[in-house]
Parts: C-alpha cells; sequence; structure tokens
C-alpha cells in the first residue's frame, strides 16, 4: 500500500494521540495503586542506584543497563528517587511502544476508508494493545518487542544496504536494554535476510546484507561496548552474568507449567475467572501455533509460490518464534504478555485489510476477548472494588502518595519500623530474597549484590556476599524462606545456604512477631 506523505503524517499523528491518551487513561486509572515490592522493586532500586552514580549488573543484580538509565534520567529531571517518577518514565516508553504499533496497524488499512471508521478502527487497537502491555514494570520489553517488528517491516518494505544497517542498529539498541531482546532480534533479522535472499535469489546480496546488518548491530550496542572498555569492572561483571546463565542457570527462566485452556479446572471457579483462564490458555495457544506455522505460511507463499506476502506479516511471523520461546519460558500471564505482541499486531493488521460487517464483527470479538483476558490482571482492576469496600489505604512511599491493600501497606510500615528502630540514619539493612523493592522504599543501598536472590548459587560466590555483609555491618535483616513456585529446593535457606547460616549466626533473632508470619526478622547484636 503506497501513500502520500501527507497521509502517512496524519495516520502518524493520530497513532501518536490515540497512545497518548489510552497510555494517559490507564495511567490516571491506576498509576497511584499498588507497590510491587518484588519485581517492580528490582527495578526501582537498580533506577535509584544509577541515581547515585552505581553501575548495573557491576555494582548489583540488575537487567540489562539501558533501561535504568532511561528511567534515571527522567527520575532525575524530576529530581525524584521516587516510584511515581520512576512509573511516569514508564509511561512515556509505553505511549512510544504503542504510538509505533498503532502506526504499523493504521498502514494496513485500505486508503478507501472512511476517517471515521479509521479512527474507531486505530481507537479500538490502541486500547487493546495499551491493555496487553502489562505488567507494568516490564513496558520496555513489550516497548522493544514492538520495535524489532517495526524494524524488520521497514527492511522488508525495501531491503537496501542502509536500512539493512538501520535494523541492525535498531537489534543492537535493543540489546542495550535487554541482551535476550537482543538475541531475538538476531534470530528474527537473520530468518528475514535469509527469506529475502530465497525470493530475490540472490546470495551475493544475502551476504552483504549480513555485512551490512553486523555493522548496524554494532554501532546499536555501542553503549555497551564502551561500558566494557571504559567502565572498571564492568566486563568482568558482565561476562559473568552471562556464564552465570549459559552453564550455571541453564535456563533464562524459573519454568511454569503451561496453562492450555484443558487444564483449566473449570468446576472449581467461578464462570468469569474460568472464561478469563480458559481465554490465558487459547493466548498461549494461539501463540505457539503462529510462532510455529507463520514462517512456513510466509515462505510457502512467498518463496514456493512466488505471491506477494505484506512486509508487516514478515517482519511479524519472523519474531512470533523468538517471543514464543519468552512467553513460555516462564508460563504465566505476566510472559505471556511479553511474548504475544507480534501475533496481536499480525491479528490487527489481518482484519484492518477486510471489509464491510465481516471486519466489524470480528474485530468486536478479537477486543472482548481482550479485554477479558487482559483487564482482570491490571491493578485497577484488583484494587479498585478492594479500596471501595475500604480494604485500601492511602501512604507515603518515597515522598510520594500511593494506594495500597492493607496488607502492602503493612508489609511498609514493617520497613519503616524496623529501619527506625535497628538501622537508623541510613544504616545497611538486609532484605531478601523476593523483596528488592524494601531498599527502594528506605533509600538504601544493598548490602549484597544479589538483590533478588532466587537461584542456587556456588560456595565462592556466597563467601563474596558474606565479605560484603561484613563490610556493611547491617542493622536489621528480614528473610522470607518460603519455596518459590512451591519448591522446597528453592527456599533461599537452600540456594543461598551460607549466607542463611551467617545471618543466624551473627545476628539475633527477634522472638516477638506475630504468629504464623511468613518474615524471619533478625537485629543486629
Amino acid at each position: 500500500m503506497h501513500l502520500s506523505f501527507s497521509n502517512r503524517y496524519c495516520q502518524s499523528l493520530l497513532s501518536c494521540v490515540l497512545a497518548v491518551v489510552v497510555v494517559g487513561g490507564l495511567f490516571l486509572w491506576q498509576g497511584h495503586y499498588g507497590l510491587n515490592l518484588a519485581d517492580e522493586g528490582f527495578l526501582w532500586y537498580g533506577a535509584q542506584r544509577v541515581q547515585q552514580g552505581d553501575i548495573p549488573i557491576r555494582d548489583f543484580m540488575a537487567y540489562d543497563p539501558g533501561r535504568y538509565y532511561w528511567s534515571a534520567l527522567w527520575m532525575n529531571w524530576e529530581g525524584s528517587h521516587g516510584i511515581m517518577a520512576l512509573r511516569r518514565s514508564i509511561a512515556i516508553s509505553q505511549a512510544l511502544g504503542l504510538a509505533v504499533a498503532v502506526t504499523l496497524v493504521a498502514r494496513m488499512l485500505p486508503r478507501s476508508e472512511s476517517s471515521k471508521a479509521r479512527t474507531l478502527f486505530l481507537a479500538i487497537a490502541a486500547l487493546v494493545l495499551g491493555l496487553w502491555m502489562f505488567p507494568f514494570y516490564k513496558i520496555a520489553d513489550t516497548t522493544l518487542s514492538i520495535l524489532l517488528v517495526a524494524a524488520l517491516a521497514f527492511l522488508v518494505q525495501r531491503p537496501t544496504y542502509y536500512r539493512y544497517f538501520f535494523t541492525g542498529i535498531v537489534v543492537g539498541l535493543v540489546a542495550v536494554f535487554g541482551r535476550n531482546h537482543g538475541v531475538y532480534g538476531l534470530a528474527a533479522g537473520f530468518g528475514v535476510t535469509v527469506y529475502l535472499a530465497l525470493t530475490r535469489r540472490s546470495w551475493v546480496h544475502f551476504s552483504k546484507a549480513c555485512l551490512a546488518s553486523s555493522i548496524g548491530v554494532m554501532n546499536g550496542f555501542l553503549p555497551i561496548l564502551f561500558m566494557l572498555t571504559l567502565v572498571e569492572g564492568f566486563a568482568p561483571a558482565f561476562v559473568e552474568s552471562v556464564r552465570f546463565i549459559l552453564f550455571e542457570l541453564k535456563s533464562t527462566n524459573l519454568p511454569l507449567p503451561v496453562p492450555w485452556p484443558w487444564r483449566v479446572p473449570v468446576a472449581e471457579l467461578s464462570r468469569f475467572d474460568a472464561l478469563v483462564k480458559v481465554l490465558v490458555g487459547c493466548f498461549f495457544l494461539a501463540v505457539a501455533l503462529y510462532g510455529a506455522f507463520a514462517i512456513v505460511g510466509v515462505l510457502w507463499r512467498g518463496w514456493v509460490q512466488r505471491k506477494p506476502v505484506a512486509p508487516l506479516t514478515i517482519a511479524t511471523a519472523f519474531t512470533a518464534l523468538p517471543y514464543a520461546h519468552y512467553a513460555f519460558s516462564r508460563a504465566d500471564f505476566e510472559h505471556l504478555a511479553l511474548g504475544v505482541f507480534p501475533l496481536l499486531i499480525f491479528c490487527f493488521a489481518v482484519l484492518a485489510r477486510q471489509n464491510g460487517w465481516v471486519k466489524w464483527v470480528c474485530v468486536s470479538v478479537f477486543a472482548m476477548a481482550s479485554l477479558v483476558t487482559t483487564v482482570p490482571h491490571h491493578i485497577g482492576w484488583l484494587l479498585g472494588p478492594q479500596c471501595r469496600s475500604g480494604q485500601c489505604t492511602d501512604i507515603e512511599v518515597v515522598g510520594d502518595r500511593l494506594t495500597l491493600h492493607q496488607a502492602t501497606a503493612t508489609e511498609v510500615r514493617l520497613l519503616q519500623s524496623l529501619a527506625d528502630e535497628f538501622s537508623p540514619n541510613g544504616r545497611a539493612m538486609i532484605a531478601t530474597p523476593f523483596w528488592p523493592g524494601a531498599y527502594a522504599v528506605l533509600e538504601r543501598k544493598s548490602p549484597m549484590w544479589s538483590i533478588y536472590a532466587l537461584f542456587p548459587r556456588s560456595e565462592t560466590f556466597q563467601k563474596a556476599e558474606i565479605e560484603r555483609i561484613k563490610a556493611a555491618d547491617p542493622g536489621f535483616a528480614l528473610v522470607m524462606d518460603m519455596p518459590l513456585d512451591g519448591r522446597e529446593e528453592l527456599r533461599f535457606s537452600q540456594t543461598n545456604p551460607l549466607i542463611y547460616q551467617h545471618i543466624q549466626k551473627t545476628l539475633t533473632p527477634i522472638t516477638d512477631q506475630a504468629p504464623g508470619s511468613p518474615y524471619q526478622l533478625f537485629r543486629h547484636p
């Protein structure tokens, strides 16, 4: 489809407006709700430490550096260490990703479509895609997947060497924010390059394209290359993080059983809850099927039959399989949402090309299925009714007023009271393994590198952590020695036994705890 510059400009402007409206609406609805001391706290603590000059991966356990510097830049601009500044920085990246996704869909709409119908269709797409951008603290991952799809579609539309170079830059830059996304981008980009070589019958083109892409990847990855070269201690820490994943953990995540729709215990659930779980299972099934068969379909039509294939279809086909890996690496709704976007963009692209009542019936069904699947997982849906029934409370956390469930508010107050009594004046403390956000709430530096100590660690690693703990002299320790995912071998006392024993030997247990408390509390003797 060829559009004039003015039409493309109007489409892009409309997509940006819709993205801002949807993201702004979602933020007003739920931006002040809740506080996840685990995964959200992991990002929040890292952004705080970057504000203080620490280096991700070298100085603390972290994702790849890009997202921390993005968030810290905005938080510094606001002059805040708080969670709301972090969330606003995430909302900006969400609006960026959503605008790109809606623009991709907009360019699939027929030129004959009326402006009202076009606006309605894109508004539905923006709302559905915006709701699928979950969880909020991992929206950077969603945006990265969208940018990869967009870059590959841009390449396929006119595969010049300049565009190969540009696509390589995008892949390299994406890896700055998440090396797994870089790997996914390399796999998808190589697949697209092979496809273009097959359909153009030119392996000379293939070799030159690979060279141009490789140069682009190196340019996009320059921030990490500079850090590896110029930042003292970063290179060995980066290499060690890769070695640990490949040779010790041997996995990118802690797996969960796939919630296929036929496994849902329908009889044990309410009708609505059963419907939500069945739909989640159906989307997992759709991700698996699209990831498995999309490339075959594209190759059959484009290479064997020599028929034209839409650039966006090719881009989503080759990104679907890598992101299916992401979705199934830990098969819960959170990871489904992080891996589903190639499929979602493809579905809206197909629906955009339909005509008449078929289009609107299919769009309505798809949108309703997505709404029922996604909305019940959002914190605004979960906390809203509870807050209206008096189960929530407002509490100030690092200068921000948050509305928290009373259980979460109790946890925050516990941390604040422990810090006031046992770690005044900024003294170090320990919260392990599930609450990296505790350090962010108290604005303290973790004495341990492993702020989210979920995995089994070697004796050498644990001894190094113990030396850090000794040097920090913490005033108290909060240990949650619980079985992650119900697995006894993933208790902190099993994954890091030497550290656990050190805490028990050097700190004094606090015995006046409520019966059944999930915490083990220790204080300085």
